[in-house]
């Protein structure tokens, strides 16, 4: 064991003195030859930080291409993305001569190498992308390792502005073990050839669009044991509003409508409050059935569910205030029958005999003269009955009119009320779909 940890240090200080690989020497510009030379000279180092000093930082440039978007979940808070990942890096002392040896550029296995330990600190899940078993390297000894990878991250939602939001997810690719002193990752493509490149390779068209690709090239996660090097991209999706806008918001819009063009229909009839009942009810059924497209979690209520709770409290008002006119016009028909009462009895004490009273005696009267007597008796119970039937309908009048003013004065501020909300609620937001 003595004589191979001493064999394994004099290899190890002989690179040091001398590099981590030398210029390859083909024989043949054939695979054997060039194949020959790498089995030699890079493939028994494999377990080696490719440097040629330990206090020398291994830089690994690092470019993403996001091939598509494939979901995001409001419940768990993840970001499900198909990203192209390239690596590269240099072997310090590696190189051959392209026509010595037949080739610019060779792929060799991935095991054969010293592979970066890069991950993603977002990561939710194990890594379950395709494994790509082979890596290149050109003859002046830079290798570049692309690979597809399924990232399943954890992103915090923000669905305030639901279904009009932009999320804003990152992911942090650094070294799992070393330490920046050991390995520094370095910055690729910029932002906008990252995001055009993504543009022009995306497969997917559901309902998340790619809108913008940030990139922190500074960011550093430090500890107590040491600090490492990290690169943040910042992945900005904006949902594609088409379905709950067909789905809940037009719907909603065409009931409230509706329940506005019922204050049309007659305050005292009993259709109208029917009416509002029915589509009170509707309203209440159509919210549960689409209650699985609204967004489950959040921080925050989102702005949809204040809009449907507005419409369903608005259309509950309605319908009160329908109960609250026909109760006044209820009370108008009450007034009008005491009123017929009284003026019954009034006609009743007019044209009876009084109790006790003794009959006048006979004498013998014209005919004329008692014909005279029962017009002037006919006469008085038709003035009666004139008299009560005006004064109750002008008490009536008063009531419906006092029920109409009530009814136009409380759908006026219905109207008020329904405007201004919508465009608060609107206002907001078309502010929410541009902030970021």
């Amino acid at each position: 064991m003595t004589e191979v940890n001493s064999a394994e240090l004099i290899f190890i200080c002989f690179m040091l003195l001398h590099g981590f690989a030398a210029a390859l020497n083909c024989t043949s510009p054939t695979p054997e030859s060039l194949f020959g030379e790498l089995e030699k000279d890079l493939f028994p180092k494999k377990l080696l930080r490719p440097v040629n000093s330990f206090s020398s930082p291994l830089n690994i440039t690092i470019s993403i291409t996001v091939v598509g978007i494939i979901g995001v979940e409001e419940k768990s808070q993840s970001l499900t993305t198909l990203i192209w990942q390239v690596l590269e890096w240099n072997i310090e002392g590696l190189s051959w001569d392209d026509k010595e040896c037949g080739t610019s550029r060779v792929s060799v296995p991935r095991e054969k190498l010293w592979i970066p330990d890069v991950h993603i600190a977002e990561f939710m899940t194990e890594d379950k992308s395709p494994k790509t078993p082979y890596v290149y390297i050109n003859n002046t000894g830079h290798v570049f390792d692309d690979k597809p990878i399924t990232v399943i991250s954890s992103c915090i939602l923000n669905i305030y502005s639901f279904p009009f939001d932009i999320q804003n997810c990152s992911l942090t690719f650094g070294s799992y073990l070393h330490f920046n002193t050991d390995i520094r990752m370095v910055q690729g493509s910029s932002s906008e050839e990252i995001l055009e490149e993504s543009l022009e390779v995306s497969k997917t068209n559901g309902e998340w669009t790619l809108i913008g690709v940030h990139v922190n090239p500074d960011a550093q996660l430090v500890l107590s044991e040491g600090s490492y090097s990290e690169i943040k991209y910042y992945i900005i999706l904006r949902r594609r509003p088409i379905l709950y806008v067909v789905n809940l918001l037009i719907p909603s819009c065409f009931l409230i409508t509706v329940d506005l063009f019922s204050f049309m229909l007659p305050p005292h009839s009993v259709d109208r409050s029917s009416f509002k009942m029915t589509l009170l009810l509707g309203y209440t059924v159509f919210l549960l059935i689409m209650n699985d497209l609204l967004p489950t979690t959040g921080e925050t209520t989102p702005l949809i569910n204040v809009f449907f709770s507005l419409s369903l409290a608005l259309m509950v008002a309605s319908l009160l205030e329908t109960v609250l006119i026909t109760y006044v016009h209820f009370s108008s028909s009450q007034y009008k029958k005491e009123k017929d009462f009284s003026f019954n009895n009034i006609s009743a004490i007019h044209l009876q005999r009084a109790p006790g009273e003794t009959p006048p005696e006979k004498q013998p009267v014209e005919p004329a003269l008692e014909e005279l007597r029962k017009l002037s008796r006919d006469l008085l119970a038709i003035r009666f009955q004139v008299d009560k039937h005006f004064q109750g309908s002008t008490s009536s009048q008063e009531w419906q009119m006092i029920g109409i003013v009530i009814d136009r004065l409380l759908f006026s501020l219905y109207l008020v009320f329904i405007i201004v909300s919508f465009i608060i609620i609107i206002c907001i937001w078309i502010r929410s779909s541009y902030t970021v």
